[in-house]
């Protein structure tokens, strides 16, 4: 069996390949969303790959691995916007914007890492399902802790939540064999 930081890297390789085409697409349009956006579009996206797994038909022919895909690179998208603020503008060209979130994603692979690490790789006896529950509370929390102008009292933050989103979506991705072995 491949490793998991092998599995996860192929994985965000392909996340990253579709922002990056998405910037020639697009540009930078994103910047201009505030992090309840972010945090609705992901959840939209969450709730699709829920509906997925529980409806016996779908109408519209994408399925899990897109969904998970887009959950990543909006989530990627929110750890930037959280570091760089909220632009009036498509204010990042195609580089800067690939840098951002190569930064942004060896912060979450880090933490993968440290995590993966102390839990013993759980993640592997779990279910994609639960790993989409995981990432719907997840949701629910950012969007608590947004209601409350972003402060907690003793939880992580907003950022962490995201960060987590990531890893449960790679791990849900390397679940359902989405890259090359």
């Amino acid at each position: 069996m491949t490793s998991t930081p092998e599995q996860y890297k192929r994985v965000m390789k392909n996340c990253q390949s579709l922002f990056s085409k998405k910037m020639t697409d697009y540009g930078s349009a994103w910047r201009i969303l505030r992090l309840s956006s972010l945090t609705d579009q992901i959840f939209i996206k969450a709730q699709r790959i829920r509906g997925l797994q529980t409806n016996a038909t779908q109408k519209v022919d994408e399925g899990e691995v897109s969904e998970f895909i887009g959950i990543i690179n909006y989530s990627i998208i929110a750890l930037i916007q959280i570091e760089l603020g909220v632009s009036e503008t498509p204010d990042l060209n195609s580089e800067e914007a690939l840098d951002h979130f190569e930064k942004q994603e060896a912060v979450v692979f880090e933490l993968m890492t440290a995590k993966n690490h102390d839990y013993g790789e759980a993640w592997r006896d779990m279910r994609v399902s639960s790993l989409t529950d995981l990432i719907l509370q997840k949701l629910m929390r950012i969007k608590q802790i947004e209601g409350n102008d972003g402060k907690t009292l003793v939880s992580e933050g907003i950022n962490a939540n995201y960060q987590d989103i990531v890893n449960y979506a790679v791990f849900a991705l390397i679940h359902l064999k989405a890259f090359k072995e």
